[in-house]
């Protein structure tokens, strides 16, 4: 029985010893994970004030549409309604069948005589009333319209700024006139 003992007692102190070995190593895993972590998280970040050197303005050249209203005065003919009575046409004809009738000597001449007059009298009744309604009248109309005129136009879009920061001299678009300084950002990070 002691024998037993003993050779559980070596499994459990082998199987010790493994569990150990194994332990140590994922603990060097987990020490060398934590380095490189806490390196990175031991970035540092601080603002310094830096003079600057100039602020030049930047502008682009751009094409601008703009709308505009223009107007043209034109004489123009405006035509009056025409009269649509028929009385011009049906008293010429009147008046022309019955000139006809007194022209002729005898019964049938008459009846030509007032058929002619009458055709001749429905046709200068037409003349007058169509001269009646071609009477046009000039106005003046003043017809307008939207016309885009393109120009140039600078624009600003930004400012060159050059600054010095450690001996160096540096230059950088910027939004804005930065005035007289200008505060950098700088990131410190270790490199492993």
């Amino acid at each position: 029985m002691n024998k037993a003992i003993d050779v559980k007692r070596e499994q459990a102190t082998l199987t010790e010893n493994r569990r150990l070995q194994m332990l140590s190593r994922c603990s060097g895993a987990l020490v060398l994970a934590s380095i490189l972590v806490s390196g990175m998280v031991r970035a540092e970040t601080s603002f310094e004030t830096v003079p600057v050197i100039s602020s030049l303005p930047v502008y682009q050249l751009t094409r601008v549409e703009t709308p505009q209203q223009r107007c043209v005065e034109q004489e123009v003919i405006v035509e009056r309604r025409a009269n649509d009575s028929a009385t011009p046409v049906i008293v010429s004809t009147i008046i022309g069948g019955a000139i006809g009738n007194a022209v002729g000597h005898n019964k049938s001449n008459k009846r030509v005589g007032a058929v002619l007059g009458a055709v001749l009298g429905n046709s200068v009744g037409r003349d007058i009333a169509r001269q009646n309604s071609n009477g046009g009248k000039v106005e003046v109309v003043e017809r307008c319209d939207t016309v885009y005129v393109a120009h140039d136009e600078e624009r600003l879009i930004g400012y060159d700024v050059t600054y010095d920061y450690q001996g160096q001299r540096y230059t950088v678009r910027a939004n804005k006139d930065p005035g007289q300084s200008l505060q950098l950002r700088v990131n410190v990070q270790p490199v492993l």
